[in-house]
């Protein structure tokens, strides 16, 4: 699985859970930030434990990835525009994210976005379990059914907001039970019917 997306678009707070355990109001509207495509790294590939950080954290998410150059789509019409999906860690420096007072640097580092194994096509995402395993013990457990804004809905919002060109990925969210990694744990993102992501972190930059 490789891909070349010109851009991440990711959800935050996007779980009722999620938005609890951070302390956050549920949002009105999606709240959306950015990863760049040099955070992109695959199943199996290393996390990367940046200096400018003492706390690193996971977040298993639902990743969509966008099939064609696409702008202003109507919700109804969304899912005729997913390439498919794959299981994504949207990995923050939650120390950087509290002292900058927004989130560009904490998601950016290079290696900050695992994706995979697979881009599946043709499953739906309305209530898939999604799980994540720190060194095989669980860590997040809950279901695509409880996310605030839905994939389609995500899609058209997004699209009305920006172009989103094919292969581009968004991120839709991670539920409750975030928490930090160390250096030389593993991680794994098991999402029901795509599989699993596995990655180790290791020391460097």
């Amino acid at each position: 699985m490789k891909l070349n997306p010109s851009k991440i678009v990711a959800v935050g707070l996007n779980y009722r859970d999620h938005a609890a355990e951070m302390k956050m109001a549920i949002p009105k509207t999606p709240v959306l930030f950015l990863k760049p495509p040099s955070a992109v790294i695959y199943n199996n590939d290393q996390i990367v434990y940046p200096a400018q950080t003492k706390e690193l954290h996971y977040e298993a998410e639902l990743a969509v990835v966008i099939k064609d150059r696409i702008k202003n789509i109507k919700e109804k019409e969304a899912a005729g525009h997913i390439l498919g999906f794959t299981c994504a860690n949207d990995v923050t420096a939650r120390d950087l994210q509290k002292l900058d007072g927004q989130w560009a640097r904490a998601k950016s580092f290079d290696t900050f976005c695992p994706l995979g194994p697979a881009i599946v096509p043709g499953i739906s995402p309305d209530n898939l379990a999604v799980k994540l395993f720190l060194n095989g013990e669980l860590k997040q457990s809950s279901t695509t059914a409880n996310l605030i804004f839905g994939v389609n809905f995500l899609i058209s919002f997004i699209s009305s907001v920006m172009t989103l060109e094919a292969e581009d990925v968004i991120l839709t969210g991670t539920p409750a039970g975030i928490g930090p990694m160390k250096i030389g744990d593993e991680v794994r993102v098991e999402i029901e019917g795509i599989g699993a992501l596995v990655n180790k972190v290791r020391g460097g930059q």
